[in-house]
C-alpha cells in the first residue's frame, strides 16, 4: 500500500497547478479547434444586375461559359440553416461570402454551363456555374457537377 501524505499549503500549491494545466489544455483545444474551422476572406461583393455584369464575373474567376444562362431561378434563403446549408455557406465563407447575413431573403439564382472545365469535353455540359444574386449584388454561389457522382467548390479554377 503506497500512502501520500500532504500539508494543505503543498495541497492549494498542487490544486493550483492542477487548474493552470487544465486551462492550458482548454486554450490549446480551443487553438487548435479555431485553426480547423474555414478561413473567412474578405470580398466586396460584385454588382450583378446585367447579364454583362455576371458575365465578366465568371470570365474573371477563368471560366468560359454559354452567355445564356440554363436556369434562374427564384430561391429562399432558410431564416434557419439546415446541415444541407451549414455545409453549403462553408463553401460561401471559404470564398469571403456568408449566406446567413441573408438568412429569411429571397434572391436568385443564374445557372451557366461551363465550357472549359479541365478534362471534360467543351460539348458536355453537366459541369455547371452558379451565382446566387440579392439586390444586384452577388453574395454566394458554386462550380458544380450535376452528375449523380458530381463535385462542388467555390468560384475559382484552381480550387479544382
Amino acid at each position: 500500500m503506497f500512502v501520500v501524505s500532504m500539508s494543505s499549503s503543498n495541497l492549494k500549491k498542487l490544486f493550483g497547478v492542477v487548474c493552470a494545466l487544465t486551462l492550458v489544455s482548454l486554450v490549446v483545444v480551443f487553438f487548435v479547434n479555431s485553426q480547423s474551422k474555414v478561413t473567412i476572406k474578405k470580398v466586396s461583393l460584385h454588382t450583378a444586375e446585367t447579364a454583362d455584369d455576371r458575365l465578366k464575373f465568371i470570365s474573371d474567376h477563368g471560366w468560359i461559359v454559354d452567355e445564356e444562362p440554363v436556369e434562374v431561378r427564384q430561391i429562399a434563403i432558410p431564416q434557419e440553416f439546415d446541415d444541407v446549408y451549414s455545409n453549403y455557406n462553408e463553401i460561401q465563407l471559404s470564398q469571403g461570402y456568408d449566406l446567413t447575413k441573408y438568412a429569411g431573403r429571397s434572391a436568385k439564382r443564374w445557372t451557366y454551363i461551363i465550357r472549359n472545365y479541365p478534362d471534360v469535353s467543351e460539348n458536355e455540359d453537366y459541369v455547371r456555374i452558379n451565382l446566387i444574386v440579392c439586390d444586384g449584388k452577388i453574395i454566394g454561389g458554386d462550380v458544380c457537377s450535376i452528375k449523380l457522382d458530381g463535385f462542388m467548390h467555390g468560384f475559382e479554377k484552381d480550387s479544382v
